[in-house]
């Protein structure tokens, strides 16, 4: 199976809207907003991950 077909149904309509209705300035704000985010959660991920280590 495609791995774009086992996304979640509310990003598969995020990148269709990025792929045709996005314009260049809210394309901007969207790379932005999505790249904040990811290192935000991978982050919190780590630690999450370093405080298990701890804990075992």
């Amino acid at each position: 199976m495609d791995k774009f077909e086992s996304l979640p149904k509310s990003v598969k309509k995020a990148v269709r809207y990025i792929r045709q209705d996005a314009n260049l300035e809210q394309l901007q704000s969207i790379k932005i907003l999505v790249n904040r985010t990811i290192e935000k959660r991978k982050v919190e991920l780590n630690k999450h991950a370093g405080c298990k280590k701890l804990d075992e």
